[in-house]
């Protein structure tokens, strides 16, 4: 009995101080997570880096400020035009004509005047509080300067001491594990290649087509390419949807305004955009460990409700990963 109530008092005690330690990183946990996403995307150039230099510290430490050098000159830069061009996107679409470019684009669908009004409104509607919370999410950034360097600290900290300690605490996780070693390299494996599915097969795709949209907005001077082009990357990402949702607009509108030259590039490179999904993934992302679209989707609306913007990579993770164990724990075996 005295055996029982030590065991048990040690469970509750190490629970109590779980439920702390959360409470205490619930702040930072999305830049702890930012910050072991990061070590896994550059661990492959972290190792090259290693072989050269044989430092652990001078390999990370060199990744960390490339990477804060890059992030901090793409604010400098590229943030007040995103600024700029939200807030003309937002005076422009209240001005905006939307029932004549309706009729325009399908005069026989919308020949009723009371309905192309009222889709009209939806449409201007739309756009002006998407403009709107695109305008107030890129002045937060200014706003909240000192609580985003800390948040940006704690990323750049969990980032340095993931790329060089990876090893180390690959093993300490190892030696925790309740299952047989086979079991463990196993989860090991297919986590790593499930991690490289969603990371590579679907962000890094996803900024691909959207970067080859943005190409040809800046390419044929369609205004406020910088929004359209942040625009294409989240439409890219997300697995049903496509560039198609920001690329067949503008070749409408260019043709409306009679830019046709400007409107077939822009067509091109968005079937180009479009297209390369079925070439690129199949190419950086094994089949075994590709994960169904269905989760995919369903993990990336539920984590951008709870995480916001970074839940579309964190949310099919945790899914994931949530499937491992539970693989896992099926085929358990004894030590």
């Amino acid at each position: 009995m005295e055996e029982y109530f030590r065991k048990t008092g040690i469970i509750v005690l190490l629970c109590l101080l779980l439920v702390v330690c959360f409470l205490l990183l619930k702040p930072i946990l999305i830049s702890i997570i930012v910050g072991m996403l990061l070590a896994f995307v550059f661990s492959p150039v972290y190792n090259f880096i290693y072989k050269k230099t044989h430092s652990k510290n001078f390999s990370a430490f060199l990744i960390c400020i490339l990477f804060a050098i890059f992030l901090v000159a793409c604010i400098w830069f590229f943030l007040p035009i995103a600024i700029e061009q939200s807030l003309k996107i937002y005076a422009n679409s209240q001005q905006m004509d939307f029932v004549g470019i309706l009729k325009k684009v399908s005069p026989s669908f919308f020949a009723s005047e009371q309905f192309s009004h009222e889709v009209g409104s939806i449409i201007q509607s739309f756009i002006t509080r998407s403009a709107n919370s695109l305008s107030n999410s890129f002045s937060n950034i200014l706003l909240n300067f000192p609580s985003l360097a800390l948040q940006f600290f704690v990323v750049f900290l969990t980032f340095f001491y993931l790329l060089r300690d990876t090893d180390e605490l690959g093993k300490y996780v190892k030696s925790l594990s309740p299952f047989s070693k086979e079991v463990d390299e196993r989860f090991f494996n297919y986590s790593k290649g499930i991690t490289y599915s969603v990371l590579y097969g679907i962000i890094i795709v996803g900024l691909i087509q959207g970067a080859i949209v943005g190409i040809s907005l800046f390419l044929f001077g369609v205004p406020n390419a910088l929004i359209l082009t942040i625009l294409a990357i989240v439409a890219s990402i997300l697995p049903i949807f496509g560039p198609f949702l920001i690329w067949l607009p503008v070749t409408i509108y260019l043709l409306i305004a009679q830019n046709t030259f400007q409107a077939f590039g822009v067509l091109i490179f968005g079937v180009i955009a479009s297209t390369v999904d079925n070439i690129l993934r199949p190419m950086i992302v094994s089949r075994r460990t590709s994960m169904p679209t269905s989760l995919v989707f369903l993990g990336m609306i539920g984590g951008f409700f709870l995480f916001g913007i970074l839940g579309f990579l964190i949310g099919p993770l945790a899914i994931a990963y949530l499937l491992i164990f539970l693989e896992m724990y099926r085929q358990k075996k004894p030590n």
